[in-house]
């Protein structure tokens, strides 16, 4: 079972392709798109060194990523959106950041007592309907 770190490690390599794949399909008007990967790059890098320190730079490349590449605003990650917080959390609907804080006490809980917590199942049963009891 991947760590949440390493899960998050691995939502960002996914989203640096789609990056890189932008200014290989030419849809990026400027030179800065290479600059903006290197930056990406060292988040990429900085992360699992001082995950804490990072957090700031985190938000702010996402951030970035919906201003400078809204046509793939919709392929962000959710949860590195809640990963990294701040103004991150902007582009989050209420209903999902209850969702996420519901996801990150029982992560939490479960750290305490020494329990396996599986966060792409535990999201999965928090992202069903509570009425959806099978008779």
């Amino acid at each position: 079972m991947a760590s949440h770190l390493e899960h998050h490690l691995a939502l960002l390599n996914h989203l640096r392709g789609i990056l890189v794949a932008l200014g290989e399909a030419e849809q990026v008007l400027d030179d800065s798109h290479a600059l903006f990967l290197e930056r990406y790059d060292e988040l990429l890098a900085e992360l699992p060194r001082d995950p804490v320190s990072s957090q700031y730079l985190g938000q702010d490349l996402i951030s970035q990523v919906f201003h400078r590449y809204p046509q793939i605003a919709h392929l962000v990650p959710r949860d590195l959106m809640w990963f990294f917080g701040g103004d991150c959390l902007h582009f989050m609907p209420d209903e999902e950041i209850a969702l996420y804080q519901a996801l990150d006490e029982r992560r939490f809980e479960a750290e305490e007592n020494d329990e396996p917590f599986d966060w792409n199942q535990e999201k999965q049963l928090l992202a069903l309907p509570t009425d959806s009891s099978k008779h």
